[in-house]
């Protein structure tokens, strides 16, 4: 009796003699090998660090050191947009811009809303009686300069009137009449019976419309400020005349533009402090 002969046996399924059913080797033709060192799946890529939005970052800074209005809140939100949009770090830098500036035109508004409204004057008229006149120190906004003196925005304290007499930390002496020097940016007033340097006799303004230059402000200022405003506030006695030498305080072309109009006439004995006023009886 004889045996059929048995079937050769064939291949894997994977190219490789053996066991149906079973693959071969792994790496073998058909199948897989290894994936190098390091490598990932085929289309993937390592995630890439997020960048912190400039904008963000130079709205900070402008709201910290600059003083442009509005201009960090508006690239505060233009960060916000950006971040959103591109997926960039930054959120709370845009954000911390925007505040820190809004709070600053916030205070702004209160100041000047207080100084519209006089409620910062209250402190120098409690320091003057019913006629007006100084009974007391008051510090004064604006800054004393040399004969073509500077007198910016009035800072919300008392204004120099006529007849007020002042202190300031310079030295008026070293003021000649044409060099035009900024002096110290703080007068005291004080009462006119205490020694002092400067004594106001008259305080006008300026015709409203654009900066017309110093060269003419300064010119206006010196025929307002000489002639008959000095000898009707002092009289006729040619002493007081010759001992004393003209000042006076302008606006410059920043605080034009915040509404500054005044000048301001005073008079003042460069070889130091004088006690009394030279005012006139009647004037």
């Amino acid at each position: 009796m004889s045996i059929p002969p048995q079937p050769p046996t064939s291949p894997g399924p994977y190219g490789q003699p053996g066991q149906p059913g079973q693959p071969g080797p792994y790496g073998q033709p058909g199948q897989p090998g290894p994936l190098p060192h390091g490598a990932g799946p085929q289309g993937w890529y390592p995630p890439q660090p997020q960048k912190t939005n400039t904008l963000a970052i130079v709205a900070l800074v402008m709201a910290i050191v600059c003083g442009i209005p509005l201009v960090p809140i508006i690239l505060g939100i233009v960060a916000l947009s950006q971040i959103k949009s591109r997926g960039e770090k930054g959120k709370g830098l845009a954000i911390a811009a925007i505040v820190v500036h809004s709070l600053v035109i916030v205070m702004w508004g209160v100041f000047v809303a207080l100084g519209l409204s006089g409620a910062l004057d209250d402190i120098a008229k409690e320091k003057r009686d019913t006629g007006g006149q100084v009974t007391g120190p008051v510090s004064s906004g604006p800054g004393a300069t040399g004969p073509a003196a500077t007198n910016p925005a009035s800072s919300g304290l008392t204004e120099i009137r006529k007849g007020d007499c002042f202190n300031t930390k310079d030295d008026l002496a070293q003021y000649g009449d044409e060099d035009g020097t900024q002096a110290a940016r703080s007068v005291s007033i004080v009462p006119c019976t205490q020694p002092h340097k400067g004594e106001a006799y008259a305080v006008f303004n300026l015709d409203a419309g654009t900066y017309p230059g110093t060269e003419k402000v300064t010119k206006s200022a010196e025929e307002k400020c000489s002639g008959t405003a000095l000898t009707s506030y002092v009289g006729d006695n040619p002493k007081v005349s010759e001992k004393l030498e003209i000042y006076y305080y302008y606006p410059q072309a920043a605080s034009w533009l915040l509404g500054d109009r005044e000048v301001t006439c005073f008079v003042g004995d460069p070889s130091g402090p004088t006690t009394g006023s030279v005012r006139a009886a009647g004037s």
